[in-house]
C-alpha cells in the first residue's frame, strides 16, 4: 500500500478538510496559526483536526519513538491510528439535535463535533490518548439511547481501571454539558499501552 492510498483510506485528503491538507495544517500549527487564515480557522472540520494534531504533539519525542520502533508496519501504527482518528473526528457527520425550551428553535450540533469533545477528555488525564470513538444509536432521534464506545492508549504504569473509570466521568460530565443525548453508558476498551524507557534504560 503507497502513501497515497493510505492517506485516502484515512481521509486525510483535502477533499476531507474543506480543501486543505493535513501537510498545510500541521505548518499552520508549527507557525503558532499565524498569520491569520480564516479559511482554515473558519472550518469546524480544519479545527477539529488541529485540536487534535496539537493534543498528539503534546506525547513526549521518547514516547514517540518507542512507538515507531515497536511497529514493523508503518500502516499499523499507533500514530497512524491515531490519525485516522483525527480525519474522523473532522467529519461533520450526522446532524444530532439539540432539545430546547425555545419555540421554534432549530439547535443542533454534528456527530463531528461531539466525537472532538470526548476525544479532548484524554486533556484530563496526562498521557492518555483517545483513538477511535464512536456514538451508537440514533443520534438523530430525540431521547434515544446512545452509548458511547471510545478506544484508548494509556501510559505504562498507569492504574487502568482508576483510569478508565475517571475517562468516563470525564465523557459523561462533557456529553452532559453540551448535548441533550440521552447517553445510555460510556465503553472503554484499552487498546495500548506506551513504554517510553527512562534515561538510565536508554544508556544500558
Amino acid at each position: 500500500m503507497n502513501q497515497d492510498d493510505t492517506r485516502s483510506i484515512l481521509g486525510l485528503e483535502p477533499e476531507d478538510l474543506d480543501g486543505h491538507s493535513i501537510e498545510e495544517l500541521s505548518d499552520y500549527l508549527d507557525a503558532g496559526r499565524r498569520p491569520p487564515n480564516r479559511a482554515i480557522d473558519e472550518s469546524a472540520r480544519c479545527q477539529n483536526a488541529l485540536d487534535a494534531l496539537e493534543r498528539l504533539r503534546n506525547i513526549t519525542p521518547a514516547l514517540l519513538a518507542s512507538d515507531l520502533a515497536a511497529e514493523p508496519e508503518p500502516q499499523e501504527s499507533w500514530i497512524q491510528g491515531i490519525l485516522g482518528s483525527i480525519a474522523l473526528d473532522a467529519r461533520a457527520g450526522r446532524r444530532i439535535p439539540i432539545t430546547a425550551t425555545i419555540a421554534d428553535a432549530d439547535l443542533g450540533i454534528t456527530e463531528g463535533a461531539v466525537r472532538g469533545l470526548i476525544r479532548a477528555a484524554e486533556s484530563s488525564l496526562p498521557g492518555v490518548v483517545v483513538g477511535r470513538c464512536t456514538l451508537d444509536g440514533d443520534v438523530t432521534e430525540p431521547g434515544a439511547e446512545i452509548r458511547v464506545s471510545v478506544e484508548l492508549s494509556v501510559p505504562y504504569g498507569a492504574d487502568i481501571p482508576e483510569t478508565v473509570d475517571r475517562l468516563r466521568g470525564e465523557i459523561t460530565q462533557r456529553i452532559a454539558a453540551h448535548t441533550t443525548l440521552n447517553l445510555s453508558g460510556v465503553d472503554v476498551a484499552v487498546q495500548d499501552v506506551q513504554y517510553a524507557p527512562n534515561r538510565s534504560e536508554e544508556r544500558l
